[in-house]
């Protein structure tokens, strides 16, 4: 025998969904068929016939419960053309009416006959069957003829329930060829990205796209490319280097010759409306649960394949949820670890989602119903304002939540909620909780996941960051390098301010904001409020001051701009104010910057308008700002032992070369080691008296701040005593006592000392003394070379010296050059410069000049050997110029 309520008439059509339901003789059984059916059609989308398929139930089962009095077997069919109902009772003994046309079945105001008489005058088709147990009446309303090309609408919203879009909506259409490479690209996507067409045509968009932009995309964007169709979000990095955030929508088709390609049309991701396609469940889903005992309910409830990720998972439980009660908006919020708040984690149809990670308390109230870890009905929120906190403002009237539990444990709470009050019971209430008993354990399960994956990105973000900031002693740098790694990762902008002392006032020193644009309007409006008190308690606190300003800012300027006022408001105009407010209008945090016990500054962190911090960004934020205030501290103190030490470096050096007549004289000192201006190596050309000057060039033993300091006592040793009329034997016998008497601390020294006595005729006298020193040598016109000097003892190891002067003369054309250990023992390997090699590079520079001389010198140094240098190094090149030169 056939399955009961399966017509025959409608073999032609194809069944897509079935739902039944039995109701006891009893009368409340007809109100309950009715939700029953109500329920049922709005679910599948069949709200145009929801009504007349009411009533005639509403008829035919109280024919069957009231006045046959058996039991009520409905049964719902929907079909490619509409819906069929079929009612059947249990009481066949009854008469037979005849379709004939014009026979009457009974008068409207009697009982008996008047659910035929409705099926007549409302069903597209309807009909009466017998079996020997059973009568059964069954009707049929086919769906009314639909606009062409109309696939789905939304009711009508008022103007501030719209989603938010820019005055001109550009949609990027791209093209993408079987190799995944880009074959078309429009005007907007120019514009959105800033690519020009002739640019990005035959490259790989995945040299474009950062992906995934947004947690939870599971994808990639090759595998993207290669679905039949496919919608989500990512970013595509633009050309000034930012990413912008998108949602696409992607279309696999194929041309005439075969040949197949993915069209992707992208919005930005606030505007994801323009594109997204409602998701409304299978509505049959609710009675798989008892229906049908082979299919998991999970897998009915959430779909199959599930998401694999957190955020796609949350969305899909949300939406189902939304169709299985029909419902026009639903949220689900996930618990922290303490279970004191609940966070916002998935919405659908709420106004925007603004609220997204926004926290509530977990107890919002005394009783059962504000607690989320009982089921609880608002009948009408009206009555009750603010017993549910994430729907105020949204228009909802009625609501249902219930809560997720795992093993007794509250992980989270799901909601669904209607504008018009009065639409959901306990019934209602029992079918979402079982929904969400089904799926509380994936639910907690993805978010562990999604935690371990976040602890693990924290983790390697803050090594990453270590390092970053570790690589840097510059102050300016390292207050870019902290804004830089958390604007965007951490927020969408960030400043800032430093503490230079205990007595003074926290400075802006830096600001950041994704949007390179906002930087100054940003800036500005710091700039005019009271920078944040340093207090060094651990952890984010909420600063109020920027949201206030820059909403009062925007309140004045739109006040000016309709002539209403006059105060001067922050920005250039009101385009850029009301763009800062926008900016600054969500959640601000501050995280003090504590090194040694004393704070340093403030971390100053913000969001857009109407947008929070999650509780794991604000922990790793945490981290970062301990991470970052050590690093500023140490650039501090770098900075400033560096200062101190090339201050003092600088005055142990000739203030400045005199001029000698008749006579070129070019230095060139390079000091061994980073940041050293002044090492053991030294130099000094100073007058002494009329027409005569006074030359040493000299190396002290070892380099760094130790040897600069015999350095500096060298130097001002000899001009004292040079000035005082000592010869250059004497001079050299009283610094090596001088060195003698600082004991522990003295240090060897060579040193060539000379006096210089330019002649009328153009030549040149030197009176020279080599104390250890590397011998000066002579180059002639004719290009040989020779030392210009004997040597003799060097300083600081002997108490008695004696010491003699030795005089050359300098004719025009020849070159003395004096250099330091630095220059003749540069190594490469097992090889050695030497004198031997210096003079041979000194023979081929004659006709040069003193300048000349002293660069193909140094430049033959460095050459010698690819290691930068390791020893202080002095070249001092004096030349007596030919007659025809002056």
């Amino acid at each position: 025998m056939a399955e009961p309520g399966v017509e025959t008439r409608t073999r032609s059509s194809v069944i897509t969904a079935r739902a039944a339901a039995s109701f006891e003789p009893v009368g409340r059984s007809v109100a309950t068929a009715r939700a029953f059916v109500r329920d049922t059609l709005q679910g599948w989308g069949y709200s145009d016939v929801v009504d007349d398929a009411v009533v005639l139930t509403s008829e035919l089962v109280t024919n069957a419960v009231v006045h046959a009095g058996t039991t009520a077997d409905v049964l719902c069919l929907r079909t490619d053309e509409g819906i069929r109902v079929e009612v059947a009772d249990h009481y066949p003994e009854r008469e037979v009416p005849l379709q004939t046309t014009g026979q009457s079945f009974g008068s409207p105001d009697s009982e008996g006959g008047r659910g035929l008489l409705l099926c007549a005058a409302l069903a597209s088709r309807w009909g009466v069957d017998y079996t020997p147990t059973q009568k059964q009446v069954w009707f049929q309303l086919d769906l009314p003829q639909r606009p062409v090309g109309a696939r789905s609408a939304g009711p009508l919203l008022p103007v501030p329930l719209l989603p938010v879009a820019d005055s001109h909506v550009r949609v990027a259409v791209i093209q993408i060829d079987r190799t995944g490479a880009v074959s078309a690209w429009n005007e907007d996507a120019e514009e959105l990205f800033g690519y020009p067409a002739k640019h990005v045509v035959g490259k790989q968009l995945t040299d474009f796209a950062a992906w995934p932009h947004t947690p939870g995309t599971g994808t990639g964007i090759a595998e993207a490319l290669q679905l039949s169709r496919w919608e989500g979000s990512y970013g595509i990095s633009g050309a000034d280097g930012r990413v912008v955030p998108v949602y696409a929508s992607h279309l696999r088709v194929r041309d005439a010759e075969g040949e197949p390609s993915t069209v992707c049309l992208l919005v930005r991701e606030q505007e994801r409306a323009v594109l997204q396609t409602p998701q409304r469940a299978p509505q049959n889903a609710a009675n798989s649960f008892t229906d049908n005992h082979t299919t998991d309910p999970f897998e009915v409830f959430i779909g199959s394949p599930a998401p694999d990720d957190l955020d796609s998972l949350l969305q899909r439980t949300v939406e189902r949820a939304r169709d299985m009660l029909d419902a026009d908006a639903g949220f689900l919020l996930l618990a922290t670890d303490d279970e004191t708040e609940l966070e916002v984690r998935a919405t659908t149809g709420l106004p925007s989602a603004r609220q997204r990670f926004a926290r509530v308390p977990v107890e919002t109230g005394a009783g059962r119903y504000g607690s989320a870890r009982m089921p609880a009905v608002h009948e009408d929120l009206a009555a009750v304002p603010g017993a549910v906190p994430l729907l105020n403002g949204t228009g909802m009237r009625s609501v249902v939540t219930v809560p997720l539990k795992v093993e007794g444990r509250l992980t989270g709470s799901l909601g669904v909620s209607a504008e018009a009050p009065g639409r959901y019971s306990n019934e209602e209430a029992l079918r979402l909780q079982f929904a969400a008993d089904r799926i509380a354990l994936a639910v907690e399960s993805a978010r562990l996941g999604e935690l371990e994956k976040l602890r693990r990105g924290s983790l390697s973000f803050l090594v990453e960051a270590s390092d970053l900031l570790a690589g840097t002693l510059d102050r300016d740098q390292t207050l870019a390098l902290m804004a830089q790694m958390t604007v965007p990762t951490l927020a969408a902008w960030c400043a800032v301010y430093t503490i230079a002392d205990q007595s003074s006032e926290p400075y802006l020193s830096y600001v950041l904001h994704e949007d390179e644009e906002r930087i100054d309007g940003l800036k500005a409006l710091l700039s005019k409020i009271n920078p944040p008190e340093p207090v060094p308690t651990p952890g984010a606190r909420i600063w109020a001051a920027p949201g206030e300003a820059a909403h009062q800012a925007a309140l004045t300027s739109s006040m000016r701009s309709l002539g209403l006022g006059s105060t001067p408001a922050l920005g250039s105009g009101i385009g850029t104010t009301l763009a800062t407010a926008a900016a600054v209008g969500g959640e601000t945090v501050v995280l003090p910057l504590v090194a040694r016990n004393r704070v340093i500054g403030m971390l100053t962190l913000g969001k857009p308008s109407d947008d929070h911090f999650r509780q794991e960004i604000l922990e790793l934020a945490e981290d970062l700002s301990r991470r970052a205030a050590l690093a500023l501290d140490n650039a501090r103190l770098y900075s400033e032992r560096t200062a101190i030490s090339q201050a003092l470096q600088r005055s142990l050096l000739p203030p400045g070369l005199p001029e000698v007549p008749n006579v070129e004289v070019e230095v060139i000192y390079r000091a061994a080691g980073e940041g050293n201006e002044v090492g053991g190596d030294f130099y000094d050309l100073f007058p002494i008296r009329d027409g005569a000057y006074g030359f040493a060039i000299g190396d002290v033993c070892g380099t760094g701040p130790e040897a600069a300091a015999v350095t500096g006592l060298a130097r001002h040793a000899l001009r004292l005593l040079a000035r005082e009329g000592f010869g250059g034997p004497a001079v050299l016998e009283r610094l090596n006592a001088a060195i003698l008497d600082e004991g522990s601390r003295s240090r060897f020294l060579t040193l060539l000392y000379g006096e210089l006595w330019p002649q009328e005729d153009g030549s040149a006298v030197l009176k020279m003394v080599c104390a250890g020193h590397p011998l000066p040598l002579r180059l002639r016109q004719d290009g040989s070379v020779e030392s210009a000097a004997e040597p003799q003892p060097l300083l600081g190891v002997m108490e008695d010296l004696e010491l003699y002067e030795q005089t050359i003369t300098l004719d025009p054309g020849d070159v003395l050059l004096c250099v330091t250990d630095g220059v003749t023992e540069r190594r490469e390997g097992t090889r050695m410069l030497g004198d031997d090699g210096l003079a041979d590079v000194l023979s081929t520079c004659t006709g040069l000049t003193a300048g000349a001389v002293a660069g193909r010198i140094l430049r033959a140094v460095e050459r010698f050997a690819a290691e930068p240098a390791s020893d202080d190094m002095a070249i001092l090149a004096m030349r007596v110029p030919e007659p025809h030169a002056n």
